[in-house]
């Protein structure tokens, strides 16, 4: 079993900061980014994802709530990858990145970075903005104001799906980037005065619909060939997005017949996309609240919710329990065809704790987790190929 964790400031509860052993004093420090690293390497486990955005969080979907009794602020979260990534020796390093605003030539050579920075453990979770909250913050492009309910507005639909569709031309953009340097193209022969084989830099030249890109990269391919590319979705265009363009999709179902459904449509999108031979794995999210001592998880969240005035609501499936709980879980949902979890602690460092010893410790007696470290790349430890460099086979075939 494949197993990560969502790490968002102090976590996913909005009222986690007040917890007795949070830390909000620490949340814009190095020293805290470390520690909840750490301690999610002491616990095996694959990767953590980092969340961020272009907008401040909000109780309100789209548009700022003006609250000041919640978490506010985020550090960029690919430069708190490449903070922690020397600090760390096995554990893959995922961080958000929004498509909508930003550039791929930037992105691009940002995850390359992190890539060698981390010796091979990097990965990106690409995400778009839809909203006109966070388009007012670049004001290159203008954005229609709608609430989570008018998803469903064709209008909306179209902008959201359009907006989908770019993301998977940024991935194309990124992964070709990646490529535009083969494996062997610095050289570095100071006799002869040679750093660079330029015949083995390649210009991409993709012009599509929404990115004009020349290419090559600034960046040498990364160790990984292709860090790995993961993306979170709710419905059918951001399946197939998965199906085209990530190696890791994260769903948000509710049940294993849930589970069962949206991976169907995964594959077809998949094979519609000619990546059906291609390893492309699907973890299920969870928002946990797990047992502590002297408190079980459901009073946890009924007290962390009455703090914050309000039942905290989830678009992932909400587990209160003990950890021998949650295995079962994991154990009958993997049955459905999921290859891991991305598990989202309410509160960190309480939950985040209680999934490294507790749920780890329980998976490993029952056979169903790592008892030490795997070592090499990120997409090794995911059981995913060094992808060949698209242009060096085209080279070597022309």
């Amino acid at each position: 079993m494949h197993l990560s964790v969502a790490l968002d400031g102090a976590g996913w509860h909005p009222a986690a900061w007040r917890e007795p052993a949070a830390r909000p004093h620490d949340l814009f420090t190095p020293g805290y980014w470390l520690d909840v690293t750490a301690e999610a390497e002491r616990g095996l486990l694959d990767f953590v994802t980092i969340e961020d955005t272009l907008g401040l969080q909000s109780a309100r979907y789209g548009q700022p709530d003006g609250r000041t009794d919640q978490v506010r602020g985020r550090l960029d979260a690919v430069l708190v990858a490449a903070r922690v990534a020397p600090r760390t020796q096995h554990l893959g390093l995922v961080p958000s990145v929004v498509t909508t605003h930003t550039e791929p030539f930037h992105i691009s050579k940002a995850i390359a970075t992190l890539d060698y920075v981390s010796t091979g453990r990097a990965g990106v979770r690409v995400r778009v903005s839809a909203t006109a909250d966070e388009a007012g913050q670049f004001g290159r492009r203008a954005f229609p104001a709608f609430s989570f309910r008018d998803r469903e507005n064709p209008a909306i639909a179209r902008h959201l799906n359009s907006l989908t569709e770019e993301a998977a031309d940024y991935v194309e953009v990124v992964r070709r980037l990646w490529d535009s340097w083969e494996d062997d193209a610095e050289i570095r022969d100071a006799a002869t005065g040679r750093f660079v084989d330029r015949d083995k830099l390649h210009y991409i030249d993709f012009d599509g619909e929404f990115f004009s890109v020349k290419g090559p990269s600034i960046t040498p391919r990364p160790p990984q060939g292709q860090p790995v590319v993961t993306a979170l979705g709710h419905g059918p265009a951001q399946y197939r997005l998965m199906g085209r363009s990530a190696d890791v999709g994260f769903i948000t179902p509710q049940d294993t017949t849930g589970a069962r459904e949206i991976i169907t449509q995964i594959r077809a999108a998949q094979t519609a996309a000619g990546r059906a031979a291609e390893t492309v794995h699907v973890f299920a999210d969870l928002l946990v609240y797990l047992d502590q001592p002297g408190e079980k998880g459901a009073a946890r969240r009924q007290r962390l919710d009455e703090r914050a005035g309000a039942e905290a609501p989830s678009d992932a499936k909400i587990f209160t329990g003990s950890a021998a709980d949650l295995a079962d879980l994991l154990q009958d949902w993997e049955q459905a065809g999921l290859s891991g979890f991305r598990l989202r602690p309410a509160v960190i460092p309480d939950d985040l704790t209680a999934i490294t010893g507790s749920l780890v410790p329980e998976l490993q007696r029952r056979e169903a987790f790592r008892r030490a470290p795997d070592g090499g790349t990120l997409r090794e430890r995911l059981g995913l190929p060094r992808p060949a460099n698209r242009y060096a086979t085209t080279a070597a075939t022309s």
